[in-house]
């Protein structure tokens, strides 16, 4: 529910540190979030390629995974800082295409968007 319109969004976000890596017990583990949908967001890097390499993922969590919910899609933890990012004006990334004019909203203002509907 976190990302729904979101899908295949490549999106500059905030990363205020290299915290938040996330770590698994084993490769099966990991193999068995990814394959049940649990890595909704990953860092990428210039081509738009999953990456753990820095600087584009901070932390070097593997696969570039930048945050995971939980199986019924309630709880979400994630490593960027999408709150910082909710204006055009506020992103420290967008595509040349993007007019800083017009709308003011970001995408990422969608992921709280989708909560409050969740909610209510």
């Amino acid at each position: 529910m976190w990302f729904a319109g979101m899908e295949g969004s490549v999106l500059g976000v905030w990363s205020a540190h290299g915290e938040g890596k996330f770590e698994f017990p084993s490769p099966a583990l990991r193999e068995r979030a990814e394959r049940e949908g649990h890595v909704p967001l990953r860092f990428v890097d210039d081509q738009g390629r999953s990456t753990q390499a820095y600087p584009y993922c901070p932390n070097g969590s593997p696969g570039g995974i930048a945050g995971m919910t939980t199986r019924d899609g309630r709880h979400l933890a994630l490593m960027p800082h999408p709150e910082r990012s909710v204006l055009k004006w506020q992103l420290p990334w967008m595509p040349n295409e993007w007019s800083r004019e017009g709308p003011q909203a970001a995408p990422w203002l969608q992921l709280f968007i989708n909560a409050r509907r969740f909610c209510n």
